[in-house]
């Protein structure tokens, strides 16, 4: 019985134990890791922001540096860039868009940039001119589509009958106007 007794006392003592352990001193454990986690998910949510910010901000700069000038009559700012014809050239021969017409116009000087327009006159689908203003878009240059027109040629279809079986009917004679802007780097 003696034994059974100090047996009781060694598991109340034991049992009273683990309780005060899980309610005084346990108990703030899980609260203290579920801060310290938010913690570490906020640090982290800024870390990847900055990552984002850091590389946005190294693609300006190579956007910036790929379209400064430092004059008025540097190459990049001429009125015809050879460079830039050949990458509209190029683009449209990828694509398989008939270029029918591509005329440099007169460019417009500002103080702090260059403006040059062109107009393109193709013969294509809707989809390739899609894929063709996304291409400009991710251009490493700064352009600009300022307008299209499209010629549906609804007007024309009635008027003659055209072989059918060699013509894309999906294509359009569109126009595009578009501009390169050049920043003239300031003294």
């Amino acid at each position: 019985m003696k034994r059974n007794l100090i047996m009781l006392i060694i598991l109340i003592l034991f049992g009273g134990s683990a309780w005060g352990y899980l309610n005084w001193i346990y108990s703030e454990y899980p609260q203290k890791i579920r801060q310290f986690d938010r913690t570490i998910q906020l640090r982290d949510e800024k870390l990847i922001s900055a990552q984002i910010i850091h590389q946005q901000l190294d693609l300006v700069a190579n956007l910036i540096e790929k379209n400064i000038a430092f004059s008025k009559q540097d190459s990049l700012a001429e009125d015809a860039n050879l460079t830039f014809l050949k990458y509209i050239t190029g683009i449209l021969d990828e694509l398989e868009i008939e270029l029918k017409k591509l005329e440099p116009g007169k460019k417009s000087a500002r103080l702090d940039y260059v403006r040059t327009p062109y107009v393109l006159t193709v013969n294509a689908s809707y989809q390739k001119v899609g894929k063709f203003v996304n291409r400009l878009e991710k251009s490493e240059r700064l352009i600009t589509v300022e307008q299209f027109e499209i010629d549906n040629a609804i007007r024309k279809s009635g008027t003659r009958r055209v072989d059918t079986r060699h013509v894309d009917l999906s294509a359009h004679d569109m126009t595009i106007r578009i501009s390169t802007l050049t920043l003239i780097k300031q003294r």
